[in-house]
């Protein structure tokens, strides 16, 4: 039946036209975005965990910069207690040398002087970022012995999250400590057994002191070598804290990378296939104005009947 009220031809046209287009808005959306979620309305499960692991993504991206500022403290560190160990080395070689006969020995503590100086020069020098682990005082209020580097953030399957860190105990690797009772390794007192019989450390040791035999020296050559001792020991722990930092540092970049691949396979349109898709849809979209345009001249066919 043909009727001038109603064109059934028109409105199945239309509708199939309305339907490519929308289908179509969809599509370029997503070729524009390079996105097949975008919103919420897209994909509310896809889009709720990508936004989750964006966020956590951005965390981690905080934790990997507190990394790097904790791979920086400890290098500081350990540049200064490497260097240290060289010059109590030095120290150690004059205690030596000061045990030959009639060796002028106040030449030889004038060098150890300076070498003292040094060390307590370098120490204080160690400093990053108003942190210095060499040079304490275990008396201030403030004074933590154990120090935390952020190194990670967990998400557990309830959702809960969590900040780990890696801790690392100074109270070892301190060359000097301001505190009348600290114990830093360079400031720690013994005595000597010989005529002198001094209390000393290593970085006020004089071998020019009165009373000063070879007694006492060899004394001062076992206290300067316990402390080397101690500095290798400080030295090593903080080699391995540093590759322990560099090793989660490596992690946590991967970790991030894997997380933005991961949030991509749920939200990232496939160009290839979304390209392929709007070309077809274009040419519907031509094919159903055209349908449209011919279900619309039908009306007009009926016109012909009344001439």
């Amino acid at each position: 039946m043909t009727s001038l009220l109603t064109n059934a031809a028109a409105m199945t046209a239309l509708q199939t036209l309305s339907a490519t287009n929308k289908t179509l808005e969809t599509t370029q959306a997503r070729i524009a975005t390079g996105y097949k979620v975008g919103n919420a309305s897209d994909n509310a499960a896809y889009w709720s965990i990508a936004t989750t692991m964006r966020s956590d993504n951005k965390a981690l991206s905080t934790v990997k910069d507190a990394l790097g500022l904790g791979a920086a403290k400890l290098d500081v560190a350990s540049t200064g207690i490497n260097t240290a160990i060289e010059v109590v080395d030095d120290i150690k070689t004059k205690l030596v040398a000061a045990r030959e006969p009639g060796v002028d020995r106040a030449k030889i503590q004038s060098e150890i002087t300076s070498l003292q100086a040094q060390l307590t020069n370098n120490a204080a020098a160690a400093t990053f970022s108003g942190e210095n682990w060499l040079s304490v005082d275990s008396g201030a209020t403030s004074y933590s012995a154990t120090k935390s580097i952020v190194a990670s953030f967990t998400r557990d399957s309830t959702g809960a999250v969590s900040v780990s860190t890696i801790d690392v105990d100074i109270s070892g690797t301190a060359l000097f400590d301001a505190d009348a009772t600290g114990t830093g390794i360079l400031d720690t007192e013994f005595t000597t057994t010989g005529g002198g019989g001094v209390t000393v450390s290593v970085a006020t040791l004089d071998i020019t002191a009165a009373g000063i035999d070879n007694t006492d020296i060899d004394d001062m050559i076992s206290g300067v070598d316990a402390a080397l001792s101690s500095m290798t020991t400080a030295a090593s722990d903080l080699g391995a804290a540093k590759k322990r930092v560099e090793l989660q540092n490596s992690f946590v970049s991967n970790m991030m990378d894997a997380i933005d691949r991961g949030v991509g396979q749920l939200v990232d349109a496939d160009m290839n296939e979304e390209s392929t898709k709007l070309q077809a849809l274009q040419v519907q979209q031509q094919l159903g104005i055209q349908a449209l345009s011919i279900a619309n001249q039908s009306s007009q066919n009926i016109l012909s009947l009344f001439r």
